[in-house]
């Protein structure tokens, strides 16, 4: 059994772009310790995200999530606000390869667009994942459920902290 992860679900819908997660107006800033301020100033009824979010929260979303531009802002913001990982049934192709680059995890859930429409799972329901199996299991209601588990190369780049410290210790390695 790998680590467990515990902490408050963020319940989002189905295409999230990346201008509602971190808006373009703030693309200027370049220190990812700041970005967190930002975090779904626009997205409705969230408006207070990065007031209230607390490390350890998780974000919990539908499909293709991260959808539109490719800004790495999305991953950092999120990341710099102590949210462990992205819960998802689907994201764009660009926010994951940020998400994985900087070594951020995304654990995909299949079925759980239909589970947030059906009010399976809501905010401020206490949930506990476990990345290296996917198991998500929501201790506020007892609903289990199951993504797919990081893979091992993930898993690596996570611990090395992204896909640069990942690739500078392989050369290093291998000299």
């Amino acid at each position: 059994m790998g680590e467990i992860l515990k902490g408050r679900a963020w319940v989002f819908s189905d295409d999230v772009d990346t201008d509602l997660i971190y808006h373009n107006k703030y693309l200027a800033e370049t220190d990812p310790k700041n970005m967190p301020q930002y975090a779904f100033e626009y997205y409705p009824g969230k408006e207070n995200f990065a007031k209230e979010v607390k490390p350890g929260d998780f974000v919990v979303a539908g499909k293709n999530f991260g959808c539109g531009s490719s800004r790495e802002h999305a991953v950092y913001c999120l990341e710099y606000a102590g949210v462990p990982c992205v819960l998802a049934e689907t994201c764009s192709r660009i926010y994951y390869r940020n998400a994985i680059n900087n070594g951020y995890p995304v654990l995909f859930v299949k079925g759980l667009s239909d589970a947030i429409k059906a009010g399976k799972i809501k905010d401020g329901d206490q949930l506990e994942v476990e990345l290296s199996t996917g198991t998500i299991k929501d201790a506020t209601n007892g609903e289990t459920f199951h993504g797919d588990a990081v893979s091992n190369l993930e898993n690596d780049i996570m611990k090395a902290g992204g896909l640069m410290n990942y690739m500078k210790a392989k050369v290093a390695a291998e000299k």
